[in-house]
C-alpha cells in the first residue's frame, strides 16, 4: 500500500493575525534573516499578495523583491506589511 503525500504549505494556516504573529515571532527570535525572508514571503503568500499590496500602496513585484531569497525590505516596507497583515514589530527584554 502506498501512503500519498501532499507537499504542505504554512501559507493555508495562517489564518488569524494571531497565527501570523506567533509564525513570525518564532522566525524573528532564531535570527536567521534567510529564514525570516522565507517566513514574511509565505505570510504575504497566506494573505493574498494582491490584497497586501493594495493594502500596503506596494507592487506586488516590489513585494516579491523585498521578500524573496535575495530580498532586502526597507523598515518602511516591513512596517507596513506587518501593519496590513494586523500584526506589530515590538522588541523585548
Amino acid at each position: 500500500m502506498t501512503l500519498e503525500t501532499k507537499p504542505w504549505d504554512a501559507a493555508e494556516v495562517l489564518n488569524t493575525p494571531e497565527d501570523v504573529a506567533a509564525y513570525l515571532d518564532a522566525y524573528f527570535e532564531d535570527g536567521i534573516r534567510e529564514e525570516l525572508l522565507r517566513a514574511l514571503n509565505t505570510v504575504a503568500r497566506s494573505r493574498g499578495v494582491s490584497a497586501l499590496a493594495r493594502d500596503t500602496g506596494i507592487s506586488r513585484e516590489a513585494l516579491y523583491k523585498a521578500f524573496g531569497d535575495e530580498g532586502n525590505p526597507t523598515l518602511d516596507t516591513l512596517l507596513r506589511v506587518m501593519k496590513a497583515l494586523g500584526v506589530r514589530l515590538a522588541v523585548a527584554v
